[in-house]
C-alpha cells in the first residue's frame, strides 16, 4: 500500500468515527428526552400521593404557635398534657422540618416511572460516552480541543456525577428532572451552535498537561454544576418554608413540586459539601494550567482572560466557603454568593470563549 493510499485510508476511517461519534451524539439525546419524559411522569404520579400531602401537613404543623394537646388515660380519670412547644428556627437559615418523600411522592407507579428514568439516564450516559470516545478516536487525542467536544464532554461527566451519587446511596433522584432538562439544552446548543468538525490541535496543545488540566477542569464545572442545581431549589424551598412559617399559603403547584423535595437545611447542607469538595481540585486546575502555561508561553502567569476568570472563580467559591463558615453570612446569602461563583464559572467558559480574546482562543468555539 502506498502512503497516499494509507492516508486516504486513516483520513476515511476518521470521518467513519466523527460520523458515528455524532450519531452516538443524537442517539443519547434521543434517550435522555425518554429519561425526560420519564421523570416528569414520575413528578405528575407523584403528586397524587397521599404520602406528599401528609409531608405538607407535617411541615404546617411545625408553624403552629402551640399544638394541640394530648389526652392520657390514668387511673381513675384522664391527665390532659400539653404537647412540646415545636423549636421551628434552631439557627439562622435553619429549621426543624422533615425532607419531602421525594419526586415519587411515596406513589408506587411514581417510583415505578422515577426508577425507569434512572435506567433511561444510564443508558443515555453510556451512549453519550461512546460518543466522546468515538470522537476522541476520530483524532487521536482528548476530545476536548473546541467548545462542542467540552460541551458533550461536559454533559457526559455531569450526568456521570449524578449517577455516581446514586450508586453511593445518596438521595438525590429529585435532581434528575431538573439536570436532565439542562443536559439536553446544552446537548442541543452544542450540535447546532457550537458544533465544529474534527481537527487536529494547535502545537501548544500537545502536551500531557492537557489531559491533566482540562479534564479536572471539566469534572470540576461538572460537580460545580450539580452544586448550582441544589442551590436553586433551596433557594425555592427556602422560600417556601418561610411562607409557610409566616402564615401563607403557598400555590397548588409550588406545593405539589416543593413539598417533595429536601428541606431546605438538607438542600442547603448537600450544595455545600458538593461545593466544598470539588474546591480543592479546582484549586489544582489552576496550578496546572499555570505550570502548562510555563512550559507552553514560558510564563506561568500572563493575566490571559482565562488565567484572570479562572482565578476570579476561584476567589468568588472561596468567599462562598467562607461565608458559610461565618454565622451571619449562612444560608440565602451564602447562597446568592454560590450561584455568583457558578456565573462566574459560565462567563469564563462561554463568554470568554466566545466574546473576548486572549492566548486559550486556538479554535473559535
Amino acid at each position: 500500500m502506498t502512503l497516499a493510499a494509507a492516508t486516504d485510508l486513516a483520513s476515511a476511517t476518521n470521518e467513519h468515527l466523527a460520523s458515528v461519534s455524532n450519531t452516538l451524539i443524537y442517539s443519547s439525546m434521543a434517550v435522555y428526552t425518554l429519561a425526560f419524559f420519564a421523570y416528569i411522569a414520575e413528578w405528575l404520579f407523584g403528586s397524587r400521593s397521599k404520602v406528599a400531602r401528609t409531608a405538607a401537613a407535617l411541615t404546617s404543623q411545625t408553624t403552629a404557635a402551640k399544638a394541640p394537646a394530648i389526652k392520657v388515660k390514668q387511673a381513675g380519670g384522664t391527665a390532659v398534657l400539653e404537647r412540646p412547644k415545636v423549636v421551628v428556627r434552631s439557627a439562622p437559615g435553619a429549621r426543624d422540618v422533615p425532607d419531602g418523600p421525594g419526586a415519587h411522592g411515596g406513589d408506587v407507579q411514581g417510583d415505578l416511572y422515577g426508577r425507569i428514568a434512572v435506567s433511561l439516564t444510564a443508558l443515555a450516559f453510556i451512549v453519550e460516552l461512546a460518543g466522546v470516545v468515538s470522537r476522541a478516536a476520530s483524532v487521536g487525542r482528548a476530545p476536548w480541543g473546541n467548545m462542542y467536544e467540552f460541551n458533550i464532554t461536559f454533559s457526559t461527566v455531569a450526568v456521570g456525577v449524578y449517577l455516581g451519587l446514586l450508586a453511593l446511596k445518596k438521595n438525590v433522584r429529585w435532581l434528575g428532572l431538573f439536570l436532565i432538562t439542562t443536559i439536553l439544552l446544552d446537548l442541543g446548543l452544542a450540535v447546532t451552535v457550537l458544533y465544529t468538525a474534527s481537527d487536529q490541535l494547535v502545537p501548544a496543545l500537545h502536551s500531557y498537561w492537557l489531559y491533566i488540566h482540562v479534564s479536572t477542569a471539566i469534572f470540576c464545572g461538572a460537580v460545580f454544576y450539580v452544586g448550582a442545581v441544589a442551590t436553586i431549589l433551596y433557594l425555592f424551598k427556602d422560600g417556601y418554608e418561610n411562607k409557610l412559617q409566616s402564615g401563607g399559603k403557598p400555590g397548588s403547584f409550588a406545593t405539589s413540586v416543593l413539598e417533595r423535595l429536601p428541606a431546605s437545611a438538607s438542600l442547603d447542607k448537600f450544595a455545600y459539601r458538593v461545593n466544598a469538595a470539588v474546591f480543592p481540585l479546582w484549586t489544582f486546575t489552576i496550578i496546572a494550567g499555570a505550570i502548562w502555561a510555563g512550559d507552553a508561553w514560558g510564563r506561568y502567569w500572563n493575566w490571559d482572560p482565562k488565567e484572570t476568570w479562572s482565578f476570579i472563580t476561584w476567589v468568588a467559591y472561596a468567599c462562598y466557603l467562607h461565608a458559610r463558615a461565618t454565622a451571619g453570612w449562612k444560608g440565602r446569602k451564602a447562597a446568592y454568593l454560590a450561584l455568583l461563583a457558578f456565573g462566574c464559572w459560565l462567563f469564563n467558559y462561554y463568554g470568554v470563549n466566545i466574546f473576548v480574546t486572549g492566548k486559550h482562543s486556538y479554535a473559535g468555539v
